[in-house]
């Protein structure tokens, strides 16, 4: 198990809202928010991200009862995760040309 990278269609659904804003930091709610996954899923997800380098998180500055609410963790996606997430997209996508040429070819009946 160690350091493998598992790219589940959940964790595609965390990595994307990094990749289209990989300089910022977005909220593990907003995650939750773009992905369409549960908090149950989404925070595991992200959690491990984190323990494989792919993820950096840090929590809101400021004392909830000033805030009105429960301090939110920041999440970022590392260098080395824009790489991993880039390539594991990439692999998935098939090239026009590919994909045309494996279509089949239909006659007129």
């Amino acid at each position: 198990m160690g350091n493998e990278i598992n790219m589940t269609t959940q964790t595609l659904k965390v990595l994307k809202p990094f990749l289209e804003k990989p300089t910022e930091q977005i909220a593990g709610i907003t995650v939750i928010r773009q992905s369409g996954l549960s908090s149950g899923t989404a925070y595991p997800i992200m959690l491990r991200l984190e323990r494989q380098g792919l993820l950096t998180s840090k929590w809101e500055d400021g004392d909830p009862s000033k805030l009105g609410r429960p301090r939110r963790r920041y999440y970022t996606i590392t260098p080395r995760g824009v790489t991993v997430a880039r390539q594991t997209f990439s692999d998935l996508t098939i090239p026009q040309e590919a994909a045309v040429e494996e279509l089949p070819i239909l006659e007129n009946a």
